[in-house]
Formats: structure tokens, C-alpha cells, sequence
């Protein structure tokens, strides 16, 4: 008998920034390394004779708390990797949900007819993962393994060992993120020992502790954005664009004293012209709800996208959605070659400051500001495994 711990990656950026990641190579979070550690400890007294992953970065990474400890190697399969999303991939959940709603609604209900446009359905990816775990466990008689997968190729696979259709599968729940299912093999036939366990990770590490679209009993609305772009052409974006100036630089000072709109205005159309994607709107819904702007003049010789304006609108404050316009940030950058992301905060904003340090961003350097210091500030996105975080 072969016993397999198949154990999905830790919180990586999709999970973060409410982007559609399937097969898209995303990084780790902070506290996905976090999570990593606490598998790591789970797993320091338990014997493991191999590993295995996807071959995409944050399984690879993930499963770095075992291969890495128990001196082993890491033996790497694509047919591991996650169901592929086709020409959805790095969309907004939100932005899809839009766009193609009845389709997203069969990938909601678990529909075997669902497919993402150029992607897998539901029954292909049940075939392919169950074909990777039966062959891992062949290779491995009488041995303990680990492979590290997805949540939806887990999801898919389990199901179909415990015989559950595709269409019944959302009455399954969800996999935290490094949740281990326990499988035990034996001439193929597949005995599920426990599922989807997340006991080594506490409530402040837990990724779905902290979300609440999984949860049908929280009645809290759960905020997806969808990005739109400004024309700064139009009258009525330029007023915008200077509505959102205006109200941030009097959330942080306190007065507009200096405040220079027509320069901020001037500087915004300008790399606009450069790179018109570089201005997006966040859309809660049918009401904007955010803006982000992008400076494609600057950086781009350190392989650095700098970011010149986060917006929330009031409303929008203090609920935990700001992350997904960095995750758009992110989206925009990585296409571009760059594997840094910079920005200056005012030490007067101190809620921008605690959120930048948050998700990642160090500071790198002082300059001065209309009123006192800026801090210089950034966060790697490049693929390079953070050591010293797990």
C-alpha cells in the first residue's frame, strides 16, 4: 500500500488579488510562506520517502516545507498543474463574471459542461489528476508520498475517488490553502483517509478564514473588482481623475495647501498618452470605486512599474480591497519584463504605509515631499523564492 499526501500550494497571488490563476505561474504571498512554515512543522516528524509537484512556481515552492528538510528531491509533472483557464487567465473573477456570465455560472455550479474558452473542462482535469496520483503511487509501493497540486485539479480528483459527479461537487467545500488530503493506494484502488485538513494553520494564517465567498452563511457583501480605462480625452475623466487627486491629498493632509491638480492632471495625461492601459478605474459593480495609475516613463530600465496614484473611494477604505488594485498593478507589470513594483508614500499616511508594508513593499529610500518625508518604496515580483520568509 502506498500512502500519498496530496496537498494544495500555499496563498498565492490569485488568491490575494481575486485573479483567475489557473495555469498562470503566480508567486507566493508573504503569508503563504507564512502557511509553508506551518506545513513544514506538520510534517518534521512524519517519514517521506518522496516529492512531487506541478511544475509551477507556487507548488514548487509550497513544496519546498518537505523536499527541502528531508534532504530529498523534487520530482516535478505537469500533469499536476491546475485545470487550464484558456484565454481567462489573469482576468479579474469579476471582469469574467461580467463579461461571460452564464459561462462563469457553470464553472460555479461545477457544471461537466463548463470549459473556459481555449481551456479544460471539469471531466478532463478528474481524468488527468487521477491518472498522475495512480501512476505516483505505482512508482512507490509501499512507500509515503507527497504531491503537491491545485485546489481545483484536488477538488476534481477526490471527487471522482469518492465517486461524487462533477454537478454534486460544490456540496464538497473548499481546500484551504496548504490543506492536506490523506490518500492511501493499493492496486489501484483509492481509499480517501481524510480531505482538505488545514489544522497546522491558525486562524490568523488561514487563507479562507479570511475571505468570505466560500462561506453562504456570511451575509457581508464580498467586493470583486472589474477594471475599466479613463479617456482623458473626455471632459468628464479628466474631472474624475482630479476628483480622486483632490480627495486623496485632502484625506492626507488635511487641507490643500500646495496641492497642484493641473499638474497632476498634466503628469497623468501624459503617460497616458504613453501607454493608455497604464490608467485604469476599479468598478465595483456599476459604480467606480478606485484608480490606479501606472508611470510607463519611469523605471522601466530597472525592470521597475512605478506606480503613481492608489485610489480607494471613501466607501471602499478599510475593507480589504485594496490589494486587488496591486494585484492589477502586478497583472500589468510582469508582461513588461518588470520584476519590481515602486512607489513614494508620505509618512503623513500612515494607513497607506501600514498597508504598502503589509503586502510586501520595503522601504528603499527617503525623499522629500510637500509636507515631510516620502518614503521611497518596493516589493519583488519576480520569481525568486523568499527564504527568508519561510
Amino acid at each position: 500500500m502506498t500512502t500519498l499526501y496530496l496537498i494544495r500550494h500555499a496563498e498565492a497571488e490569485g488568491n490575494l488579488y481575486r485573479r483567475i490563476h489557473g495555469q498562470y505561474n503566480s508567486l507566493i504571498t508573504d503569508n503563504g510562506y507564512r502557511q509553508i512554515a506551518a506545513l513544514r512543522d506538520r510534517f518534521a516528524d512524519v517519514p517521506i520517502d518522496a516529492v512531487y509537484s506541478s511544475d509551477l512556481f507556487r507548488t514548487m515552492t509550497t513544496a519546498r516545507a518537505l523536499f527541502v528538510p528531508k534532504g530529498l528531491p523534487l520530482v516535478t509533472r505537469p500533469d499536476l498543474r491546475e485545470i487550464s483557464m484558456g484565454q481567462w487567465e489573469d482576468y479579474s473573477w469579476a471582469g469574467i463574471d461580467r463579461r461571460e456570465h452564464a459561462r462563469m455560472a457553470l464553472f460555479s455550479a461545477t457544471s461537466p459542461d463548463f470549459r473556459a474558452p481555449g481551456g479544460e473542462s471539469f471531466p478532463e482535469i478528474r481524468v488527468r489528476g487521477c491518472k498522475a496520483i495512480l501512476d505516483i503511487a505505482a512508482q512507490h509501493p509501499g512507500q509515503t508520498v507527497a504531491a503537491f497540486a491545485h485546489g481545483t485539479l484536488i477538488r476534481n480528483t477526490v471527487a471522482e475517488f469518492l465517486g461524487i459527479p462533477s454537478e454534486e461537487m460544490r456540496k464538497m467545500g473548499h481546500s484551504d490553502n496548504t490543506a492536506v488530503t490523506k490518500l492511501e493506494i493499493e492496486n489501484g484502488h483509492v481509499t480517501v483517509v481524510y480531505k482538505d485538513d488545514n489544522s497546522h494553520l491558525s486562524e490568523e494564517i488561514s487563507t479562507l478564514a479570511k475571505q468570505r465567498w466560500w462561506n453562504k452563511n456570511d451575509q457581508r457583501p464580498d467586493v470583486n473588482f472589474w477594471f475599466d480605462h479613463l479617456d482623458l480625452d473626455t471632459q468628464a475623466d479628466r474631472d474624475y481623475y482630479l476628483a480622486c487627486r483632490q480627495d486623496a491629498w485632502q484625506t492626507i493632509y488635511g487641507n490643500l495647501d500646495r496641492y497642484d491638480g493641473a499638474g497632476f492632471l498634466d503628469d497623468a495625461y501624459d503617460s497616458w498618452k504613453a501607454n493608455p492601459k497604464s490608467l485604469v478605474v476599479a468598478m465595483a459593480g456599476s459604480h467606480r470605486a478606485g484608480l490606479l495609475q501606472l508611470d510607463p516613463r519611469r523605471g522601466q530600465e530597472a525592470h521597475e512599474a512605478y506606480i503613481s496614484f492608489l485610489y480607494l473611494a471613501p466607501e471602499q477604505r478599510n475593507n480589504g480591497v485594496g490589494i486587488q488594485l496591486i494585484g492589477k498593478a502586478v497583472s500589468l507589470s510582469r508582461p513588461l519584463d518588470c520584476d519590481k513594483l515602486g512607489l513614494v508614500c508620505s509618512e503623513q499616511n500612515a494607513h497607506a504605509l501600514a498597508f504598502y508594508q503589509k503586502y510586501g513593499f520595503h522601504t528603499i529610500g527617503t525623499e522629500a515631499g510637500a509636507y515631510g518625508t516620502l518614503y521611497r518604496m518596493q516589493k519583488d515580483i519576480g520569481y525568486t523564492v523568499r527564504e527568508d520568509l519561510m
